[in-house]
């Protein structure tokens, strides 16, 4: 976010600053967004497991995804300062690190048996996360041609969809593989207190052992510190790249990374309780969450074959029909039951794959050296993951989960609208 090289114009400058190790560089990217991705979804097993346990309604356990979330909106912006003043690589080291402590966190929150003390580590955590998409969504569009950003972005976003389809089929059986025998419901006091701290240890555990590899990652990046020199640029004036939303292209698309990010949150943040249901499957936790890969299983094909499908079709097209889809699967789901309800459900997250790196490198597209300034409003906007699923969690808990899928059905249409939008490359770029 805080060098020109986060351009995907087509100014000269950012065509002549691609580093000639551009490959390599481009693999240890990818990484990180394999990393980052896991760690981010394994919320969704999250949010059903400490429902259960603190005897949360919906919205209450959608408090889960707003701490993490919440992080992007207060730390985007002082994480571009950051990155502007150390580099690309030194700040991903810092966000690596960031991120190893607060996944230590866990552990005294899980003895603790407070619902809070979760949500401080997941605060923590949202912030370390926050400096390595801050710093790598600007990186990779760097590495390699401008014209060719959108599928790189994409090509990234696959291994990012790898990550968490691995976290969350794996967290599924870890986290939720052991039914409780004990309705922690008949339980009070102390009784209730020990409870909580028995079936929480094993969320402690889980995150010691995500703090081990993301503290040695963050050594092998250490080591590689120097492969871009920071920039010296500027410093991100935030008062300052407010008045880039004057650009209609850039607010739109600062708006629907706002509602991408939240609708599919809010969908990932209630599958699992979705699943449960005797009017859908009526299958138990573990079964659902396993169920719940299998969206981000669509997410990864989807990203597979949006890289190639983006060099062929205009971007925006593709971003609307995409969008469209995911609203047409949205609806079925709510006016069916059984397994149409489900998989169709399921089937969406086939329909996100490209949304995310699409609606980014549309919206910075004509930024040309302010591009990093409009990456930190974009991603201040990844906020939506803690305020759209707290909004289907409110809908939730009033008419019931079938009715709050309105929610992500009328952000999906809206972004379909962005798409058509800015089906045409921007003509424009900003010096």
């Amino acid at each position: 976010m805080a060098t020109p090289l986060a351009a995907t114009g087509t100014d000269e400058q950012t065509t002549t600053a691609v580093p000639s190790n551009a490959n390599v560089l481009l693999a240890m990217v990818v990484a990180v967004f394999f990393l980052f991705g896991g760690v981010t979804n394994l919320n969704d097993i999250l949010v059903p497991k400490l429902k259960g346990l603190f005897q949360l309604n919906y919205a209450q356990a959608m408090m889960v995804q707003f701490a993490f979330f919440t992080s992007y909106a207060i730390f985007s912006i002082p994480a571009g300062n950051l990155v502007a003043r150390i580099g690309y690589f030194r700040a991903i080291v810092v966000g690596f690190m960031a991120m190893a402590g607060a996944c230590l966190l866990f552990l005294p929150a899980s003895h603790s048996g407070l619902f809070i003390a979760f949500l401080g580590a997941l605060f923590v955590l949202g912030g370390g996360i926050t400096l390595l998409q801050v710093a790598v969504n600007p990186l990779i569009t760097s590495l390699g041609k401008p014209e060719s950003a959108h599928s790189r972005l994409t090509f990234a976003q696959f291994f990012n969809s790898v990550g968490v389809f691995l976290m969350i089929r794996f967290g599924a059986q870890f986290i939720l593989g052991r039914a409780a025998k004990t309705d922690p419901a008949n339980l009070t006091g102390v009784a209730l207190d020990r409870f909580r701290v028995t079936e929480t240890a094993v969320v402690g555990r889980a995150y010691v052992g995500i703090a081990v590899v993301l503290a040695l990652v963050a050594v092998v990046f250490w080591l590689q510190r120097k492969a871009i020199p920071a920039s010296g640029a500027d410093k991100v004036n935030f008062i300052e790249s407010l008045g880039l939303l004057r650009r209609p292209r850039l607010a739109f698309g600062v708006a629907c990374i706002f509602l991408y990010v939240g609708a599919e949150v809010g969908i990932a943040s209630i599958m699992i309780n979705y699943l449960e249901q005797g009017g859908v499957l009526g299958i138990d936790a573990k079964s659902a969450g396993v169920l719940l890969s299998y969206y981000w299983l669509g997410a990864l094909i989807g990203r597979f074959c949006g890289g190639f499908l983006l060099r062929l079709t205009a971007p925006g097209m593709l971003l609307t029909a995409f969008a469209l889809v995911a609203t047409v699967l949205v609806l079925t789901s709510l006016g069916s039951g059984g397994p149409l309800a489900a998989y169709s459900l399921i089937a969406v997250g086939l329909a996100n794959s490209i949304m995310f790196p699409t609606i980014f490198s549309l919206a910075v597209e004509g930024l040309g050296d302010r591009a990093p300034q409009g990456s930190g409003l974009l991603c201040t906007s990844i906020v939506g993951g803690a305020v759209i699923p707290w909004t289907v969690g409110a809908v939730a808990d009033a008419a019931g989960l079938k009715m709050a899928l309105i929610v992500p059905a009328g952000c999906y249409l809206i972004i379909a609208a962005f798409g058509w939008f800015a089906r045409r490359p921007s003509a424009q770029t900003i010096r």
